[in-house]
């Protein structure tokens, strides 16, 4: 396996700024973590601030019931026990519960949180654990109820589980039936080509699925427990009303300085347009920056009039009504994008967050609130970034001379698929109907011209055919093309493969493809060949050559 560096652009100029940049957007984050000082004095807050988080035995506790039950690996047993230590800190990382752990990208972050652990722990000398937050309170179903393979057909096919409702209720409180597991595990089974490894893959899968996941968040749980138990990496479900429980003192921190968050949001907005950028996050006028779910519905609250309501007006509390309820009720209770990460540093050490470009973009709007709750905002790492280049695929770009560069500039991709159809074109079909075409308008105008003298209604009929003749030559010449095409399909296939593995749907692999494709090729172990990639701190983009 080769590894190399390659330029991708994320296309958020904040993060790409963030990581290469950080002298001129220190405005908006906390610290350098390219600076070894800001590792020592971050771990160093954590000491002093301890007091202020959830307990560490309370804490614990919730993570070994939950770790147990979806996750039960010694590796992780041993984790929650280091962490429940004074001093022991963590790397989190966090996504949404998508269907067969979701896209790449969702793996290559599990894998940057364990890799900076262990790391800082070496560095630092002090227990660094890695934890991976899932992020079940988010109610968009249709960003996670699918996966999406290359079939042999080279076709990017979409597996998903639907569900009947058309609410906005919690994705860990959405309901899978056993029959929908089953559908998604058989249309899997057809969409992944035979090989060594498919038949153990489906049996893990059958095993997890007998185990009677309810909810897309448990399998995901389930499922990155198999492949990152071994590991320590510590999993927890934003959603899980257990934690909820724990949380409630922070819901009514947050709450009671609503007003002061607010403010601190809005004087980040300024803070980037100073700086030349727009936020990544809305950041709403009377935004409370918090949900409530009421049945099947998680409603976003605005304060108006002295009240904390959804949009519609479907629920409405004064400040001391909403806080009754939050202690009568925590788990109605969830963050938005801006109150997460507070969430976060209020329940766990956190030396340092794995973040996505988008997610770093996003946070520059919360280091103010960060210090209006009394707290710090966390180092940010860039999550490692990959794509993975097959044995067969780097052989077609070998044979037609095809670099990283060509695939990922599409026109230029374009225009090597082009001109090697046109090499192949012994007839030289455009240049020889193009000299036809215009040999036949040369002979032809000039009658045109005379057939006007005997009456100008034949100038126009004469205009009228040369131009339908010349249609019908060009219909011709798109035939021989389509023709020359079909004769030469085994290298224009080639191409599309090239394409559609690095780039599907016109997005990088990272963003599209699910890791049960390659599973299946390379076996379960090709997670240890990640794993043994060096760390890269910077989330620089490198090809995976196998």
């Amino acid at each position: 396996m080769n590894v190399v560096q390659e330029q991708l652009s994320s296309a958020q100029p904040l993060a790409e700024v963030y990581v290469n940049q950080f002298s001129a957007v220190e405005l908006l984050y906390e610290s350098d973590p390219a600076q070894s000082a800001s590792w020592s004095k971050r771990a160093a807050w954590l000491d002093e601030s301890e007091h202020t988080r959830i307990g560490r035995i309370e804490l614990a506790a919730y993570l070994r019931e939950y770790n147990r039950r979806f996750n039960p690996h010694p590796a992780v047993e041993q984790a929650i026990s280091d962490l429940e230590q004074p001093g022991a800190a963590v790397i989190v990382g966090g996504q949404q519960s998508g269907l067969f752990t979701g896209p790449l990208l969702v793996i290559y972050k599990a894998l940057t949180v364990i890799k900076a652990a262990k790391k800082a722990s070496a560095d630092l000398k002090r227990p660094v654990v890695p934890v991976f937050w899932i992020a079940g309170e988010d109610h968009d179903w249709d960003e996670v109820n699918h996966s999406y393979f290359l079939s042999p057909e080279l076709q990017v096919r979409r597996i998903r589980v639907h569900r009947d409702a058309v609410d906005r209720r919690p994705v860990s409180y959405t309901n899978v039936s056993p029959e929908d597991w089953q559908q998604a595990v058989a249309e899997l089974e057809q969409q992944l080509p035979d090989s060594e490894f498919k038949a153990e893959l489906l049996a893990m899968l059958h095993q997890l699925q007998g185990k009677q996941a309810s909810s897309l968040s448990e399998m995901f749980a389930r499922l990155m427990g198999n492949l990152f138990g071994k590991y320590g990496l510590i999993l927890m479900d934003s959603a899980d009303p257990k934690l909820r429980r724990l949380e409630l003192p922070v819901f009514e921190a947050i709450i009671a300085q609503n007003d002061e968050l607010e403010g601190a949001y809005f004087n980040a907005v300024r803070d980037m347009a100073e700086l030349g950028y727009s936020p990544a996050a809305e950041v709403s006028e009377n935004g409370a920056n918090l949900f409530y779910v009421d049945g099947h519905e998680r409603r976003l609250l605005f304060k108006q009039s002295g009240r904390y309501s959804d949009r519609k007006r479907k629920v409405s509390f004064s400040q001391e009504e909403l806080l009754s309820e939050l202690r009568k009720y925590p788990e109605r209770f969830s963050n938005n994008v801006l109150t997460r990460p507070l969430m976060q540093d209020s329940v766990l050490p956190v030396l340092a967050a794995v973040l996505g470009p988008g997610e770093i973009s996003y946070w520059a709007l919360t280091r103010r609130a960060f210090r209006k709750l009394g707290l710090r905002m966390p180092l940010l790492l860039p999550r490692e970034s990959f794509t993975v280049i097959e044995p067969t695929v780097q052989k077609y770009m070998n044979k037609y001379g095809i670099k990283w560069n060509d695939v990922k500039e599409r026109e230029d991709f374009r225009q090597k698929r082009e001109a090697w159809l046109s090499a192949q074109d012994e007839l030289q079909t455009d240049p020889r109907f193009d000299e036809v075409i215009r040999a036949f308008a040369d002979m032809y105008n000039p009658l045109i011209e005379q057939l006007s003298g005997i009456d100008t209604g034949l100038h126009k009929l004469g205009v009228v055919n040369r131009d339908k003749i010349i249609e019908q030559m060009n219909y011709l010449r798109g035939k021989t093309k389509d023709a020359l095409a079909r004769n030469h399909d085994t290298g224009l296939r080639h191409f599309d493969r090239i394409e559609l593995s690095l780039f599907p749907l016109n997005k990088p692999q990272e963003r599209v493809y699910n890791i049960f494709y390659y599973l299946n090729r390379f076996g379960l172990d090709w997670i240890d060949d990640l794993m043994d990639i060096s760390y890269n701190e910077t989330g620089k983009h490198r090809i995976i050559y196998l």
